[in-house]
């Protein structure tokens, strides 16, 4: 008489070794998203504070010094394209350079006067409690909770 030997898995533990993979896998998945939003973050913030060096360039070059024409895309490409990078970091689908005009959910907001100017920008990911980041001509470099008002040209 011959004894026969069963070889491999079952179907059972098959299917919890798959089980065990996926949900290991969904957790490095959610890490991996919250690490992408934390990077977009950073990518505004970098963007906007790279804005003020720009902007005192800006103040020098116009005379008499100005910062009236910071949020002008056709005064200084070198803004324009940080803008453009900050709204395309942070999800914002405009920029918008009216000083009239009050910052919103998805727009990238500029204002300037001939004294001093604001950017803010949504953030891709709420950090506490902001959700917009702005950066102002008095060196503030911060998160914002609400959107600027309308004429604003200093952080809160």
């Amino acid at each position: 008489m011959t004894k026969k030997f069963n070889r491999g898995f079952t179907l059972i533990e098959l299917l919890v070794v798959i089980a065990i993979i996926g949900i290991l896998s969904s957790v490095v998945l959610a890490s991996l998203n919250t690490a992408r939003s934390k990077g977009a973050n950073a990518a505004v913030k970098s963007n906007l504070n790279n804005v003020r060096a720009q902007a005192e360039l800006v103040y020098d070059t116009v005379s008499p010094n100005s910062y009236d024409t910071v949020c002008n895309p056709t005064q200084d490409a070198n803004v324009a394209k940080a803008l453009t990078a900050a709204q395309n970091a942070g999800g914002a689908t405009s920029i918008d350079l009216a000083i009239a005009n009050a910052g919103g959910a998805a727009k990238v907001t500029c204002h300037a006067t001939s004294a001093a100017w604001l950017i803010a920008a949504p953030l891709k990911a709420t950090e506490g409690t902001s959700v917009y980041w702005c950066v102002d001509s008095t060196g503030n470099s911060k998160g914002e909770a609400a959107a600027v008002l309308a004429s604003a040209v200093a952080c809160l």
